[in-house]
């Protein structure tokens, strides 16, 4: 969706939070970052499924646009408890191989300046730090390209869709809700994850998985949308925050 360029500016990250990625750890230059060149600020969570879809997308830009100007700024604001402690965010950072700089929002701090609405969400501003264009969860991911590269002056196939449920005009069929903790029984959907922390091992159905770090952990996936039947079973040691289904295509 594509707002009013000269009407929203963006916040100034405030200057306690805590970095990764960032020479010392400290925003000291935080009030400077965002200005200068056109920036991308993308709200997400490790142990949100929904972010992880989209993480490649948003590493993908900034391996292909930093060059031309592109800042990629990752502001973590965790919606479980388990990706709340700072050395979590850190190691999940390194984990998943996210190089640009990360805000460490770990009391939705950043999250209530923006009144951000959910998981991911992602806001491109211009040269001067007004909002050029923002998109909430999943998908747009052409959209944001094509918007990245007409503030960059930059022209380029954008990438082609990771999953054939993100391409333009994907028909997907509606996933089962979201449920808390550990689920077992019918569902529908493309993917099954589960919000786990501890250490220790999980089975799912037939197979028996190793839990050694805290997060979103794919159980299940289908090459379509499809009805099946979940038994999850924790073992010592591991916790279980939500069981999530994401979709696939109809």
């Amino acid at each position: 969706m594509r707002a009013p360029v000269d009407t929203i500016a963006a916040p100034l990250f405030p200057t306690k939070l805590p970095w990764v990625n960032v020479p010392g750890g400290k925003g000291g230059g935080a009030s400077t970052i965002q200005r200068g060149r056109p920036m991308l600020v993308e709200f997400w969570d490790f142990c949100r499924p929904n972010s992880l879809r989209t993480l490649p997308y948003v590493k993908a830009w900034h391996e292909r646009y930093r060059e031309h100007g592109l800042r990629v700024i990752g502001v973590h604001s965790p919606g479980f408890e388990p990706s709340r402690p700072e050395q979590a965010v850190r190691e999940a950072v390194a984990r998943l191989g996210i190089e640009y700089p990360v805000l460490i929002d770990g009391e939705l701090t950043v999250w209530q300046e923006y009144e951000n609405l959910g998981w991911p969400a992602r806001y491109l501003f211009d040269g001067h730090a007004r909002l050029f264009e923002y998109h909430y969860g999943e998908g747009a991911y052409a959209e944001t390209e094509l918007a990245i590269q007409e503030l960059l002056g930059v022209g380029r196939e954008p990438l082609g869709p990771l999953r054939p449920e993100d391409a333009p005009g994907a028909l997907l069929a509606p996933q089962t809700e979201d449920q808390p903790g550990a689920y077992s029984g019918p569902y529908e959907a493309g993917g099954v994850w589960a919000v786990l922390a501890g250490r220790g091992t999980v089975r799912v159905n037939d197979s028996e998985r190793r839990i050694s770090h805290p997060g979103a952990h794919l159980l299940i996936e289908h090459e379509r949308h499809t009805a099946g039947v979940l038994e999850l079973e924790l073992g010592t040691g591991v916790q279980c925050h939500a069981t999530c289904f994401t979709p696939g295509m109809a």
